[in-house]
Parts: C-alpha cells; structure tokens; sequence
C-alpha cells in the first residue's frame, strides 16, 4: 500500500523524504511533473500528498484532484526561497516543512495519519501493515 505521493524535482531532497518514510515502514511514490501527480492521485489514492512548495505555486496545481480525506504537506528544502502559495492551498495545507531539518516531525506525522486512516477505515490494516519490515 502506498502511504505517500511525493510530487517535486529535487532529487536529493525527495530522496531523503522516500528514505526517512521507508525507514519507518511506510511506502511512497515518487512522481516528477503535475500531470504524473494527477495520474497518481487517482491510481494510489494516497493518505498523504507531499508537495514541493515551488510545485503547490504552480497553477498546473489547481487542476489535481486530492483525495478526499487525505492531507496536503508542503515542503522545501531549507536553502531554497519560500514562494507565496495561494489562499486556498494555505487553507487545504496541513503542514509546511523545511527538509532536511523537520525530516523527523513529517515522518511522526505521516505515521499517525496512516494511523488514523486505519482506525477511520480508510486503509485496511493488513495492508498498512504488510510494507513494515520484519
């Protein structure tokens, strides 16, 4: 089960980001452009979209379709500038995280929020559990 769609371009920063998620169990997917993302946000479902700040900007991005009952994460990486974002985004965004430094905050975050589309039934919980390592 893919807990996590990672959308943005910066390799090293998204790679950091899939690492830290898979070294706490969970599964991500990582996609490059908006028009990848719109594809899978309906293929995965995801109980969590993680955006690239610069990306969420984008007006590309109002086009995509969020899962319902899912949460929109902001990110970017520390050195780079913090683009405005419109209103709505703000609105929808549950967090706004500098990588590498909050690394450890968005994975206690992804984890609960797994946690809680379990217990919602949103998630089964077979599947949440059969990508945590033995």
């Amino acid at each position: 089960m893919i807990t996590t769609l990672v959308i943005g371009s910066d390799d090293s920063v998204v790679e950091g980001i899939v690492q830290a998620l898979a070294s706490a169990g969970l599964r991500s997917h990582v996609v490059r452009s908006l028009p990848e993302a719109a594809t899978a946000l309906v293929e995965h479902r995801p109980v969590v979209t993680l955006v690239e700040r610069e990306c969420a900007s984008d007006p590309e991005f109002l086009r995509l379709r969020l899962p319902s009952g899912g949460a929109l994460v902001l990110y970017r990486n520390h050195d780079q500038p913090t683009p405005p974002i419109p209103p709505w985004v703000q609105r929808l965004t549950l967090a706004d995280v500098v990588m590498p430094l909050e690394r450890q905050r968005l994975v206690a975050m992804v984890q609960r929020l797994t946690e809680r589309a379990v217990a919602a039934g949103r998630v089964s919980h077979d599947a949440s559990n059969e990508d945590r390592p033995r």
